[in-house]
């Protein structure tokens, strides 16, 4: 499973511990530093089933800056899936990718409900 994570994000910090308190077994990858490619995007937001909107760190200061709630409703999903993978900051996060699945923040209902 890989486990994707800002460090100092306080949501990142409570899902790394409820992964650990529960012993998932996880790879564990800096968002910012390594951030997701635009095809790793497109295959998880495929196999998670949301729309690619709930990708977005819509509470984050980049995707605010760059306007983007007035300018991602015109985009195609190709530009909006280049767009996240421009900087790891603008991609929700934790994000926790399973081979069936793909989970977008931190929900613990949802988090037990895929994994335990």
């Amino acid at each position: 499973m890989l486990f994707l994570q800002y460090p100092p994000c306080s949501t990142c910090q409570k899902a790394k511990k409820w992964l650990d308190d529960h012993g998932v077994a996880y790879t564990a990858r800096h968002i910012k530093e390594e951030n997701p490619t635009a095809d790793e995007l497109r295959e998880w937001v495929a196999r998670s089933g949301l729309p690619i909107k709930r990708f977005f760190n819509t509470s984050g200061l980049v995707y605010k800056n760059l306007g983007l709630k007035d300018k991602l409703p015109t985009m195609t999903e190709e530009e909006q899936l280049a767009l996240l993978a421009s900087d790891g900051m603008l991609v929700k996060r934790p994000l926790l990718v399973g081979e069936t699945f793909v989970l977008a923040g931190f929900r613990p209902a949802d988090w037990e409900k895929a994994l335990l």
